[in-house]
């Protein structure tokens, strides 16, 4: 018998279903079953506990629900990776962020434009089209997996640098932190459907659902950059700590 199926033991309170969900969520929870680790297949647990097909089947699909399982058809089902946390009133640093996941960071910047903003650009952003801009696309990874897919307008007037930065070496929200100074900011986080372009960059089916962060900045009343961020939804959370009188 698989060790693992040998761990999952019910308790004998409530509906069948809801035994084998917790105890296969509290060999998750435990540590006992750790990220990647494949699950009993839906045979192997009936014939083990006694339950009908019906039943496991109830308690896995409530543990993928969850968000604690990843059911895959040709490769069966796997522990589920934690969604990676976000602190929602700051300004991150991509690169600090992959890092607290404890995975290796990289990026590249997949398409550059500079000058006045096309149409689509100056709607999307709100933008003038007189102004004269940096447009950046750049895709963010962790452990070579797609993290982030990052959309990004930076206002020449602002920030006049940024016409001759390559970031070849640093990757543009990261130096932007370091060249330019910002007084306010905003933040939007809305669900969205990826397209099939962001689809394909991110590694995920088209469609799939995705938290997007608009965040602007401002130094005084001159806007600075404009970034729309698009994260994988199952892969991420977004978590904000503020007080009565705002974020603490």
């Amino acid at each position: 018998m698989e060790p693992e199926l040998e761990r999952v033991k019910l308790d004998g309170t409530g509906p069948v279903y809801d035994q084998i969900r917790r105890a296969i969520r509290d060999l998750i929870v435990g540590g006992a079953w750790p990220p990647g680790t494949p699950v009993p297949p839906e045979h192997a647990l009936m014939e083990q506990l006694g339950a009908s097909r019906m039943t496991v089947h109830r308690a896995l699909v409530q543990l993928a629900r969850e968000g604690l399982i990843t059911r895959r058809r040709r490769s069966g089902t796997v522990v589920a990776s934690p969604p990676a946390s976000h602190a929602m009133f700051d300004i991150l640093s991509i690169p600090e962020e992959v890092a607290k996941l404890g995975q290796a960071y990289g990026y590249e910047v997949l398409e550059r434009t500079d000058g006045r903003p096309s149409p689509e650009l100056t709607e999307r952003f709100g933008l003038r089209r007189s102004e004269k801009v940096v447009h950046l696309v750049t895709l963010h990874r962790a452990d070579g997996r797609p993290h982030v897919l990052e959309e990004r307008i930076i206002h020449l007037a602002a920030v006049p640098a940024a016409a001759t930065e390559r970031f070849a070496q640093t990757p543009p929200g990261d130096w932007l932190l370091k060249n330019s100074l910002w007084s306010q900011a905003e933040h939007a986080l809305s669900a969205v459907g990826a397209t099939p372009e962001q689809a394909e960059l991110l590694e995920i089916e088209s469609g799939a659902p995705c938290l997007l962060v608009e965040r602007r900045t401002w130094a005084q009343d001159r806007a600075v950059t404009a970034v729309q961020l698009l994260y994988p939804g199952p892969r991420h959370r977004f978590v904000g700590r503020f007080g009565p009188y705002g974020p603490a």
